[in-house]
């Protein structure tokens, strides 16, 4: 019983530090935005998902991860959504995100509610708060109040994190966008959640140049190794999809950083985090729940106020796949 209590006392002070970290980030975005506008923007986007994923469990990950490639290409302004020829979403990167459907239900709905006011950014923002919240995370206040942008161009993809990145590439790419070494490792445990294709990671297992032609990436445990090789046969279906946490992969939990001690990380890009020293303790320091969630929680909102429009710079799209 006192154990209990006393876990629930550690979640109310995570969520009043993260309310905290919220109402701290930024001028142009705030706790409380649509409060006379909207008031219902949030009831109505968390029930929409939770629609989404009651019919497919497999929205979540799919969510999280439309916000992180917006938020890296042109800022946080919903311009993943945009359709058409060129756009972000047919860039090779983005080609396999989901979830579009939840963010176009929940625009309508909100169009029906309060017409010309929340924009899809927003909406996206809040949709992979409720994403990993649905999935055992933890919650977050998120500050609203961003605009959605006019450009939409497969050519800004290229600086996104890939899956042959280095630590020191990572720490670049993050820290051109003002994340840091600690947001980087607390981000990255979103693949706690998901899938990724065997194509992303088949040539650790068959021919990691690195070390030399037909080589095994000598960080995958032995014993996982044949786990994936039975998952991944080098000649099978390099689109199979194999879960990223081997341990719990519908559940946002701390297995993810367990497998990387563990040498049973799925990318290259999230195993070198255990090997490099320099991320390596923020990953054993992740290996306790209350840690990862304060800080994942901190490093979400930071990351979603990356080049937020505002006023003229943005629209509130009326459709979020299309340019008013």
């Amino acid at each position: 019983m006192a154990s209990g209590h006393s876990s629930h006392i550690l979640i109310l002070f995570t969520y009043l530090l993260l309310a905290l970290s919220a109402s701290l980030v930024h001028a142009w975005t705030r706790v409380g935005f649509y409060s006379a506008s909207c008031p219902r923007v949030e009831s109505i986007v968390r029930s929409t998902v939770q629609s989404h994923f009651r019919s497919d469990p497999t929205v979540p990950p799919g969510l999280l991860r439309m916000l992180f490639h917006d938020c890296f290409v042109q800022g946080c302004d919903a311009s993943i959504l945009i359709s058409g020829s060129n756009t972000e979403r047919t860039a090779g990167p983005n080609l396999l995100l989901r979830g579009y459907e939840v963010i176009d239900d929940a625009k309508t709905q909100l169009e029906a509610a309060c017409p010309g006011i929340v924009s899809c950014a927003d909406i996206l923002a809040l949709a992979a708060r409720d994403s990993v919240v649905l999935t055992n995370g933890p919650s977050w206040v998120v500050p609203l109040g961003r605009r959605d942008g006019r450009v939409s161009l497969a050519s800004d993809t290229a600086n996104l994190p890939a899956f042959t990145d280095s630590v020191d590439v990572q720490k670049q790419k993050f820290s051109a966008l003002g994340l840091n070494t600690q947001d980087l490792v607390a981000l990255a445990g979103g693949h706690t959640l998901g899938t990724s294709a065997c194509r992303f990671f088949q040539y650790r297992m068959y021919n990691f140049t690195k070390v030399g032609n037909g080589a095994v990436d000598p960080s995958i445990d032995s014993s996982f190794l044949l786990q994936l090789r039975a998952l991944c046969p080098q000649n099978g279906n390099d689109s199979k999809r194999v879960a990223l946490d081997t341990g719990s992969p519908n559940r946002f939990d701390t297995s993810y950083f367990t497998n990387l001690r563990n040498g049973r990380g799925i990318l290259e890009s999230d195993q070198v985090l255990w090997t490099d020293a320099s991320t390596k303790t923020i990953v054993q320091r992740f290996l306790t729940g209350l840690s990862f969630n304060l800080q994942f929680g901190k490093s979400m909102i930071k990351m979603s106020n990356i080049g937020v429009k505002i006023g003229n710079a943005g629209e509130i799209r009326k459709i979020c796949s299309k340019i008013n």
